[in-house]
């Protein structure tokens, strides 16, 4: 039954990204576009409005006395942002600050539904304390009960603690006061605004789809309009590619226009980096050259497969067959076997996935072909001593 209705729920959204992105003819994708638009305009006014309640203190933030660093984007999905907000937690940790991470756990295992139905009709305050991922030294939860992003964080960085909870101001609390960090990064905090006190703002923005279609959702993928980039102290250009003219044209023209919507920020150039590969299984290391000459298949459930492929196909790989999922799929054993099995009529001697995705594979009887994920991270290629002063600030404020 939850395989169902997760099938549903994915076919349902790859036919509205479809629509969205104006990928779907007809009359019936243009009736559901003007829908979408109408519905769109809804929604700004509510950004606009709870924006201003926060500024007028009808709506309270807290603070809890220490630093705040909040990564987030204006768009959904597809900016590369865990890598980011690693980056900046191995940096502040070398640093010598106690960091947390705190995120909100998209896809994670909820608490019963019956439960939380009582909470909300008794009014009941939720004093659960948030799931631990990582206390800084163990890893404690699967990627299951914590959602991908979070246990993946945890895994890169042993020495950071890793929490999930919605409600990232007790979430937070619980860091000062369980583990005692004085730095708390908000994985995807962007919009998160009733957690506030001294705090920087992180915002990423894909040099290859900025603004999506530049409607506010869900007529298209932004969160936010573009001029609240105002808010952000520092900005990531992920995805950033000066290989051509053409490539370089666009990347001054977003440049350009980012100033004139923030003047103050530091703006930052980066692309994700391959490091090397993993077995999935096995725990083996291969370097960059595993998959030089080979015909591979590759699988992926992330919102912008594209990038991942390139990157194979730049590292020498042949790809026979590519399988796209949609974002934060959790693979069945047999979506992983029936890959296995078209790989191998493909002549493809490798399968590759992302670490993301890795997180959500499941025990397989059989493994015909080695299952490799790609670890990358985040590579610096301009400003970086933007970056070098953020950290300087967030540690010495």
């Amino acid at each position: 039954m939850r395989e169902r209705w997760q099938k549903f729920v994915e076919e349902a959204e790859t036919w509205l990204l479809d629509v969205i992105f104006e990928q779907r003819p007809g009359k019936k994708a243009a009736a559901v576009r003007l829908l979408l638009l109408s519905l769109s305009k809804g929604f700004a006014l509510a950004v606009r409005l709870r924006r201003l309640l926060y500024n007028v203190r009808i709506l309270r933030d807290a603070t809890l006395g220490v630093q705040v660093i909040a990564v987030g984007n204006l768009t959904v999905g597809g900016t590369g942002k865990t890598p980011v907000v690693e980056k900046f937690a191995r940096a502040l940790q070398d640093a010598g600050r106690k960091v947390a991470i705190l995120s909100r756990g998209y896809r994670s295992r909820p608490k019963p539904l019956s439960e939380r139905l009582v909470d909300k009709l008794l009014l009941r305050e939720d004093t659960t304390p948030p799931r631990v991922v990582s206390d800084g030294q163990s890893l404690l939860l699967d990627s299951e009960s914590s959602g991908d992003e979070p246990y993946m964080l945890a895994s890169n960085l042993r020495d950071v603690v890793v929490l999930v909870d919605k409600d990232r101001v007790k979430a937070g609390r619980y860091a000062v006061e369980r583990f005692g960090c004085d730095t708390l990064l908000l994985d995807d905090g962007f919009q998160y605004w009733r957690l506030a006190g001294r705090r920087t703002d992180v915002v990423l923005v894909d040099a290859q789809q900025p603004f999506g279609n530049e409607h506010l959702l869900p007529r298209g993928t932004l969160r936010e309009p573009p001029s609240h980039l105002g808010r952000a102290s520092v900005i990531f250009l992920t995805k950033v590619n000066r290989a051509t003219p053409d490539s370089r044209v666009r990347l001054d023209a977003l440049r350009t226009r980012i100033r004139r919507l923030n003047d103050r920020a530091e703006i930052v150039e980066c692309v994700h980096h391959p490091l090397y590969f993993e077995d999935v299984f096995t725990g083996e290391r291969h370097g960059l050259d595993r998959l030089k000459g080979h015909n591979i298949a590759s699988l992926s459930g992330i919102a912008q497969p594209e990038s991942f492929e390139a990157k194979l196909t730049e590292l020498g790989a042949r790809i026979v067959l590519a399988r796209r999922f949609a974002d934060h799929h959790r693979f069945s054993q047999q979506e992983v076997l029936d890959a296995i099995n078209r790989a191998k009529k493909r002549g493809a001697e490798l399968l590759v996935t992302t670490q993301k995705d890795a997180v959500r594979f499941p025990k397989i009887d059989r493994r015909d072909l080695p299952i490799y994920f790609m670890r990358v991270e985040i590579k610096i290629i301009h400003g970086a001593e933007g970056f070098d002063d953020a950290v300087r600030r967030i540690c010495f404020k």
